[in-house]
């Protein structure tokens, strides 16, 4: 097993990874709000768990690996967008709607990325009464107090109450300044104090929330803040303490600083969580990403549309030009940094890999290795490199081949394992066409699937082995036969817009088909 190491924001040293139970180790990452559709800066935290997620589970195992992602889908900008969008609609139709096809195309898009389904994926709105349940904890431990702001009753945490209130985040509590996505009323004990619970307006989504503070009890129809859920739904899947929580730098504060602030002061504990990890920020084209710069982008927008470059982008090449940079460090998103990562996958799916069956190989220690210090990927891309070089340099005969295609089979169930590929799609493609990924989208341009495209090849492949042998046999009858029935695939492909090109691979001298949409 791989010793684990990781940087921890909590204790800012980089230790080894030892979970509470390694039959189930527990991990929590701050997923979407379902307001909008996600954009570039949201793919990095879900790439880089997404590596983690599986580096854990490849240590420890699949069914011992707990992965929690929730969904805030209860928020004032949900609303806002929703009475824009809708305005005709029932508020509460109308936030369904928003919701709902924006969780869809998150979850599109994560699948696109590469990204493997969390265990759980918890939505806010599915925990109202668990939160309710520990702001009323919360109040009877002196750690929140009901008050009156200018627009409606709330419950705010007392940050006061907490003594090391600040610890994650290390600031001083006379420097904090308060943090929601619900407007906070000056009405406070102390100016850094939070929302745990708001009163909604009469055309406002809400929930009854009964509070008693000093044997009075008062019913607030209202909605959470933002940092109750993750706090109140960590803990209904993973417990009061687990192992990692993780998300952006940006979260750090107030949002991460505010979770350990309730679960703590809620469960008696001194942790929340063991493992703090963030990544770090994103710039596009080295400029911070804003509307009003023109370099907001979505992740939908990169993979279907020519918004950024002039050209759509495959998922896997967004996901290695994330990960090109490690991930506790700030990234500069651009035209370029795409370029070098379609190259190096290119490389890596080209013609030396296409005969690797990820099936048949085993996933590179020594990337596991790498990735085992605190996600290095700089050094995992260097050993997939030698992995590739070596394929090429081991010759195709005797003993040796044997050699080389586990290299290529290790390095194909590599690249899986990392979700860099798909084994059902990139490797069929890749076995018969050099141009390796870009294929993928450009069978998606013309309505078809690689693999099919693939299946036709390999079909045409086989019967035009038939015409060779049928030839140096003296069958004219049966070559004509057979070379007329490649034909027909070949015009069957073209007619859908795929242009074939035979030739012969280099290394190996056998008949090779690759292809192109024809413009």
């Amino acid at each position: 097993m791989s010793e684990l190491k990781f940087w921890n924001t909590l204790t800012r040293a980089k230790k080894e990874f030892r979970p509470i139970d390694k039959d189930n180790v527990r991990m929590y990452v701050c997923g979407p709000t379902v307001y909008d559709y996600a954009h570039i800066g949201n793919a990095r935290p879900l790439i880089v768990f997404d590596v983690l997620y599986r580096l854990l589970r490849h240590v420890y195992g699949k069914d011992h690996v707990t992965y929690v992602r929730n969904i805030t889908d209860v928020d004032d900008k949900i609303n806002a967008r929703a009475l824009r969008d809708y305005p005709d609609l029932p508020l509460n139709e109308a936030i369904s709607k928003v919701t709902e096809k924006t969780a869809e195309r998150f979850h599109k898009d994560a699948a696109a990325l590469g990204c493997l389904t969390p265990t759980h994926e918890p939505r806010a709105t599915a925990h109202i009464d668990g939160m309710v349940a520990m702001i009323q904890t919360l109040i009877d431990k002196g750690n929140a107090y009901v008050t009156a702001g200018r627009e409606g009753r709330e419950v705010l945490f007392s940050v006061s109450s907490m003594p090391d209130y600040g610890k994650l985040s290390n600031r001083k509590l006379e420097d904090q300044q308060a943090g929601a996505r619900v407007a906070v009323e000056d009405h406070k004990r102390n100016a850094a104090d939070f929302v745990l619970w708001k009163e909604s307006a009469a055309d406002e989504p809400g929930w009854h929330g009964t509070f008693t503070e000093g044997g009075e009890t008062v019913i607030i129809h209202g909605r959470p803040g933002w940092h109750i859920e993750c706090s109140v739904m960590s803990e209904h899947h993973l417990g009061a303490t687990f192992d990692i929580h993780g998300g952006g730098l940006d979260l750090i504060f107030p949002h991460h600083e505010n979770e350990i602030a309730q679960s703590c002061c809620a469960h008696g504990n001194d942790r929340m969580a063991n493992l703090w990890m963030h990544n770090g920020f994103l710039q596009v084209e080295g400029k911070k990403m804003s509307k009003s710069e023109g370099n907001f982008v979505t992740i939908a927008e990169l993979l279907e549309t020519e918004k950024f470059g002039g050209r759509k982008w495959p998922g896997e090449v967004l996901r290695l030009a994330m990960l090109m940079t490690h991930y506790r460090e700030p990234i500069d998103f651009s035209v370029k940094r795409l370029e070098e990562a379609e190259i190096s996958l290119g490389n890596w799916l080209g013609p030396h890999a296409r005969r690797g069956v990820p099936e048949d190989g085993a996933v590179s220690i020594d990337v596991v290795r790498a990735l085992s210090d605190d996600l290095d990927f700089s050094s995992a891309k260097a050993v997939i490199d030698a992995m590739l070089i070596q394929s090429r340099k081991v010759p195709d005969e005797g003993e040796q081949s044997v050699g080389k295609t586990k290299v290529k089979n290790d390095l194909a169930a590599t690249l899986v394992w990392l979700g860099l590929a798909k084994e059902d799609d990139d490797f069929a493609v890749a076995r018969a066409n050099k141009q390796g990924l870009r294929a993928v989208v450009e069978a998606a341009l013309v309505g078809l699937k690689a693999s099919d495209i693939d299946a036709l090849i390999r079909k045409r492949l086989k019967v035009l082995g038939g015409a060779d042998a049928a030839k140096a046999a003296g069958d004219k009858e049966s070559m004509k036969q057979k070379f007329g029935e490649a034909d027909r695939i070949r015009d069957e492909l073209l007619a859908q817009g795929i242009q074939l090109k035979d030739g012969k691979d280099p290394e190996t001298g056998e008949r090779v088909t690759t292809w192109e949409v024809r413009r």
